[in-house]
């Protein structure tokens, strides 16, 4: 080019536009680009249809023989996918097909005869099928979660299944309760609204805790409930009009499970004492006049038919956790025996019979050992109760003499033996005042 263009050029500040004979032209591209899908990486199509004829199939080719059946479900699971066609299979297993929402098996769709809810309706059937399942989840050990999902759909099912499913499901669900295969959490399926209504659920509920006790103890049954927090929640199997205790052990009892009744009455009754004791720790830290809360205490003892003996070590929980203690072992004697004094007569009401006393000497012995700032208080807190008439001289020698626990005992007694003296030989009326000071003694 001329150069006095170039110079223009460059006075309008304008670049000149440079060219390559050798830069090709960009061809114009589509956007977005196409890879080519190894075949091991394509996804498998879900068809849960031609699973189940595979399942089926070989189900109908063992025959009724359980033992064949679990070999062959062993088997199988190395060459279908029982991850992804987990709840296919136990549709299958229980059922013999797979289920339509609501519990009925479709028209459209083979099953098999090879399941629970054509066998036998007898325990020993249905702990050879649980059996089976147990195997199953043992060597396939991903399915453990999928069975138990499992197992809560089909409780959501019981109205879609005939009355003999019914009874087939809860013997195998309470022998695989017994056997640890599946969480009591399950039952949470049975407090729906619907089966609670129709009694579908403690119809299913007595069949069930039948089965389970019949492999494990109650002890057993109620760790495995407690476990998962259902032990306070069996009284939602019935409607809200029937949601008492009374109706819970008339109905289970006459069911022949008066073990689990008496255990929910328990349960009911430890519900009641936890309220009562936080009610009671409430209205003492409020200041709430003695005469109330006696009044009060003494209402809930015939509502809950809670015993005295119980009764009174709630009172001296509630009446000792009020109070910040001292940290000087000095000091919190002389705090406790001022406290005490104060709440003495809340105690003696309650303390009517002998063995309701023994139980404070024990709860007051057990408090004491646990805190130990309060080692050296005992005895003096013992002399206090007496003079306020809340034990007598049987409960404190009989708690001296045989009724101790182990807690500190070698400590307390010692504390105790001038005063277990003074009670022994010391003649009526003539108790010297420099001693223990006398008071009238309950004949």
């Amino acid at each position: 080019p001329c150069p006095y263009n170039f110079i223009i050029l460059r006075l309008c500040n304008i670049r000149p536009m440079r060219t390559s004979f050798n830069q090709k032209q960009q061809k114009p591209t589509l956007t977005g680009q196409r890879f080519k899908t190894r075949k091991r990486d394509e996804k498998e199509r879900f068809d849960p249809c031609q699973f189940q004829d595979s399942i089926i199939q070989g189900l109908n080719q063992t025959g009724t023989d359980l033992e064949a059946v679990a070999k062959f479900l062993d088997a199988s699971g190395a060459k279908l996918d029982y991850r992804r066609y987990a709840e296919t299979l136990f549709d299958i297993l229980v059922a013999g097909g797979m289920l339509a929402p609501g519990g009925t098996l479709s028209d459209e769709v083979t099953s098999t005869e090879v399941c629970l809810f054509k066998a036998q309706e007898d325990m020993e059937t249905m702990q050879a099928y649980a059996q089976v399942f147990n195997k199953l989840i043992r060597r396939y050990k991903y399915l453990e979660k999928g069975f138990e999902e499992e197992i809560k759909k089909l409780l959501l099912f019981l109205k879609g299944f005939t009355e003999s499913d019914r009874t087939k499901l809860a013997m195998l669900t309470g022998i695989l309760l017994a056997n640890g295969n599946i969480s009591a959490s399950i039952l949470n399926s049975l407090f729906n609204e619907n089966l609670v209504k129709e009694g579908v659920s403690t119809c299913f509920a007595v069949k069930l805790f039948k089965s389970w006790l019949s492999e494990k103890d109650i002890g057993s049954v109620a760790a495995s409930l407690r476990k998962v927090g259902m032990d306070n929640r069996l009284m939602e199997l019935f409607p809200a009009n029937k949601r008492s205790c009374e109706h819970f052990a008339k109905y289970f009892t006459d069911a022949g499970l008066k073990e689990l009744s008496d255990f929910v009455k328990n349960q009911q009754t430890i519900g009641a004492r936890k309220e009562l004791q936080k009610e009671l720790q409430q209205q003492i830290s409020q200041g709430e006049p003695l005469k109330d809360i006696i009044a009060y205490i003494r209402e809930e003892i015939k509502k809950n038919n809670i015993s005295e003996q119980t009764i009174i070590g709630l009172i001296w929980f509630s009446v000792m956790s009020c109070v910040e203690w001292n940290k000087k072992e000095e000091l919190v004697t002389e705090q406790a025996i001022k406290h005490l004094k104060q709440y003495s007569p809340l105690l003696k009401p309650f303390t009517s019979q002998g063995i309701s006393e023994l139980t404070l000497l024990l709860k007051i012995q057990e408090y004491c050992y646990d805190n130990i700032h309060f080692m050296k208080a005992f005895q003096k807190i013992v002399v206090l109760l007496y003079k306020a008439d809340v034990l007598n001289e049987e409960s404190i020698l009989k708690w001296y003499n045989e009724a101790h626990v182990p807690k500190g005992k070698s400590i307390f007694l010692v504390q105790m033996k001038s005063f277990v003296e003074w009670l022994k030989n010391a003649e009526e009326g003539k108790r010297c005042e420099t001693c223990f000071c006398a008071r009238s003694v309950r004949l």
